[in-house]
């Protein structure tokens, strides 16, 4: 190929790919393998919803929805934030994506010009770099640990800004060390950012899997944060590639143009089955995952730490413990590779979160049953004892 554009140099693959492309091949040869590195849920979507796509697809609802989505599914979501929230949302600010990515880039593309930054915490989801990279702006990455809750806060914003932000992004729950923002701290973010005439983007897709309090939403501080979130961690509904935003309402009508030009419009299926994601019979089957992702939580994190992982913050929401693994390594990539090859455990190197200690940190994610978790640790416990 002739020409490849500069911008594809600083866009990184998930390096955990390669250690789960290596796991399936030991999988495929016999060896058994206790997943730990995968953030999607291990529970199927719940049947509620299935049987309502293919009701939707019986029925051949197969037609494109409007760029911004199904006008029942925004209204029903509106409904959801007053349910679960207490706060008045109008349908008209909510935009169905294919995916919280997908809003992720369209909010970033609305609001980024080349050469802009935008500030996030570093360790953070990795994506959102690539999403400012792509549209040449800069990622700058604030660096967070134990002190601050693995969030940054308004000095640490404040020192790092500069005349070119566009943006601070967020995480609540975060990933991948599953802690949260309160009220307070959105509270000061946002009046720190809209002090430099900026905005403040929430990524939210992990509410609902909270484990210790009730998650905050950033709707509540303001009308003019962009919210993020999805179908896919809460609601199970990973492969449905189904998310929405949340967005000031005179900004609905720039990201309707964007939608229109980049997507066409979310899966129809999949919109009209999410319909059926707040019925209070699919709320049931979700909470009691949500308590079995708390035991699972409950479980891990001391055996971790009993093994010498040193994990100072107990993760509030999401479903990852982020450790730091200096007592046995310096490499986290190598490390976890050589986990994989001789426990048969795999889990993610921290040097796909950012540059912040990424060789010292390695994130578990209990995306798995009880008695993998379990397994897993005894073969952890045997190798670390080598």
């Amino acid at each position: 190929m002739k020409h490849i554009a500069a911008r594809m140099s600083a866009i990184q693959p998930f390096h955990v790919m390669a250690l789960l492309a290596r796991a399936r091949e030991l999988e495929a040869a016999g060896r058994s393998i206790i997943h730990m590195e995968i953030g999607e849920p291990d529970f199927v979507t719940p049947q509620p919803v299935i049987d309502a796509g293919m009701q939707a697809l019986s029925e051949g609802r197969t037609h494109y929805t409007p760029a911004v989505g199904l006008p029942a599914l925004r209204e029903r979501i509106a409904a959801f934030y007053a349910e679960r929230y207490g706060v008045t949302v109008s349908a008209s600010r909510i935009v169905i994506t294919p995916g919280a990515s997908a809003a992720l880039q369209l909010v970033m593309a609305v609001l980024v010009n080349p050469g802009d930054a935008v500030l996030m915490a570093d360790p953070g989801y990795p994506c959102n770099r690539n999403f400012v990279y792509l549209l040449n702006g800069e990622p700058l990455g604030i660096p967070v640990d134990a002190a601050t809750h693995y969030q940054p806060d308004v000095q640490q914003v404040r020192a790092a800004w500069r005349d070119n932000v566009a943006a601070l992004m967020v995480a609540s729950p975060s990933n991948p060390t599953g802690t949260l923002l309160g009220a307070e701290q959105l509270q000061a973010l946002h009046a720190e950012v809209t002090a430099h005439e900026a905005s403040l983007v929430v990524d939210e897709i992990y509410h609902g899997l909270t484990y210790d309090a009730p998650a905050v939403t950033a709707l509540s501080v303001s009308d003019d944060i962009f919210v993020i979130n999805s179908f896919s961690k809460y609601f199970g509904m990973t492969g449905w590639r189904l998310g929405w935003l949340v967005a000031p309402e005179d900004v609905v009508p720039e990201i309707d143009k964007l939608a229109q030009n980049l997507f066409l419009a979310a899966p129809t299926l999949a919109q009209h089955a999410a319909l059926t994601a707040f019925e209070p019979q699919n709320i049931a089957i979700l909470e009691s995952r949500r308590e079995a992702f708390r035991e699972r939580r409950d479980y891990l994190l001391p055996a971790l730490r009993e093994l010498g992982f040193d994990i100072p913050v107990t993760p509030g929401g999401a479903f990852y413990l982020y450790a730091d693994c200096s007592r046995f390594t310096d490499d986290s990539f190598r490390f976890s590779g050589q986990l994989l090859e001789e426990a048969g455990v795999a889990i993610t190197p921290g040097i796909d979160f950012g540059v912040n200690s990424p060789g010292q940190h390695v994130r578990f994610a209990y995306t798995t049953s009880m008695e993998n978790l379990e397994e897993g640790v005894r073969r952890l416990r045997s190798y670390l004892a080598r």
